[in-house]
């Protein structure tokens, strides 16, 4: 597989961190969006990555872009309309779905991490 551990740090650092941003229900700022933004794009890297390294990881990548296009969601709302709007969309009752598949999303990052 191509080297994209910076990407998968980066990428799983900012998901982590924008879960616990969102959760915490702290105001939208600048350096969010800028990490929203850089955060796709490695998860782009790695799903490239992925796609390259053979047919014996496409469950893996599967799973990944899965799971990430559902974390996406949630960050896409905070991103375009603030915590205000996020909460309108999906309010506290969807916290622990997207704490689930922040910590579903962890997982597949160690899977990942351990093809480099």
């Amino acid at each position: 597989m191509l080297d994209v551990k910076n990407s998968i740090d980066r990428l799983s650092w900012t998901v982590d961190h924008h879960f616990l941003h969102i959760k915490n229900q702290h105001d939208f700022m600048r350096a969010w969006a800028v990490q929203f933004e850089l955060a796709y794009t490695d998860f782009r890297v790695i799903q490239m990555a992925l796609q390259l390294s053979g047919e014996e990881n496409h469950p893996l990548l599967a799973r990944f872009a899965a799971n990430y296009e559902a974390i996406f969601q949630y960050e896409y709302e905070f991103a375009g309309n603030g915590l205000e709007g996020f909460n309108a969309k999906f309010g506290p009752s969807e916290i622990p779905k997207y704490e689930a598949l922040v910590k579903e999303f962890d997982g597949i990052i160690k899977e990942i991490q351990a093809l480099q």
